[in-house]
């Protein structure tokens, strides 16, 4: 068979398989009416394996190759069994993991580069269930220096629910804390598998009563960009936007940019911030 007619057989199969799955067996609430397609809609597969649309459909038409992480990601919201995923794979001509296999989490190149561009915006990249994978030093000196946490405790939710300075950086920690639950939630709906997720899970329901209500909630989101009030203990009270940029070849990891409005509080408080991380760098 040909590369084409392997891609031509790919989209086959991801269009059989994203028809066979409602949205409620992926955690994604219903419309609250007749749905045109049956199954997800490309968009919806597109937004739970965090890649584009374009990117999704030029995969459905066999024009586009996939990336291992994207048909690992791919394999995981499209609920396949161990044969079909290695299929998945079979079919763009790569070799399938075990599903069990976990690859020791790295920031993509491409992504420590943007971190090492972006010398005056606090930039972190997360990882799967917001493992914090690295960080500019803007970043270390809005939330904390990350270096100092053990590798295997760097975590964004966790440092939300445990860390006593962490959570005074929010005056909206309810609503924050509540937000990053959901979050977990949706990834333990497209990994139920993970074992670090269910470790990190069950340590936080231990510890915190909230977080125990919260998850029991069963609510999800998943959102890319928004603001964000923070009370630094430096550069005072801080209204930030936030972005995110999913990384093409690997969707499970993010990187996550805060800016401010020019000319506002927000803005004077990073260029203080970056002013002192200069003075730093510079002694």
């Amino acid at each position: 068979m040909t590369d084409a007619a392997h891609r031509s057989e790919l989209g086959d199969f991801l269009r059989a398989r994203r028809g066979q799955l409602s949205p409620a067996a992926v955690g994604l609430p219903g419309s609250g009416g007749r749905r045109r397609v049956r199954g997800l809609r490309r968009e919806e597969v597109a937004a739970l394996t965090s890649i584009s649309t374009d990117h999704y459909t030029r995969l459905e038409q066999g024009r586009r190759q996939a990336s291992e992480p994207v048909l690992d990601a791919l394999a995981r919201v499209l609920r396949l069994g161990d044969d079909e995923r290695a299929y998945l794979f079979g079919l763009s001509g790569k070799d399938a993991a075990p599903p069990g296999h976990r690859v020791v989490q790295e920031a993509r190149p491409q992504l420590r580069r943007l971190l090492d561009d972006l010398t005056g915006t606090p930039a972190v990249v997360l990882g799967r269930r917001t493992d914090v994978l690295a960080w500019n030093p803007m970043a270390a000196a809005l939330f904390l220096d990350f270096a100092r946490i053990p590798p295997q405790q760097r975590n964004f939710v966790r440092l939300v629910f445990t860390d006593p300075a962490f959570r005074a950086l929010y005056p909206d920690w309810e609503h924050t804390a509540q937000a990053c639950a959901a979050q977990l939630r949706m990834e333990a709906a497209l990994d139920p598998d993970d074992p670090a997720l269910a470790e990190l899970v069950g340590e936080l329901s231990a510890l915190d009563p909230d977080f125990r209500r919260w998850w029991g909630a069963h609510e999800v989101a998943v959102r890319s960009e928004g603001a964000k009030r923070l009370c630094h203990p430096i550069a005072g009270d801080l209204t930030l936007d936030w972005s995110t940029l999913t990384c093409a070849t690997d969707p499970g990891q993010q990187l996550i940019a805060l800016t401010a409005e020019p000319g506002t509080p927000g803005d004077d408080g990073l260029r203080l911030l970056a002013a002192r991380v200069r003075d730093e760098a510079e002694h």
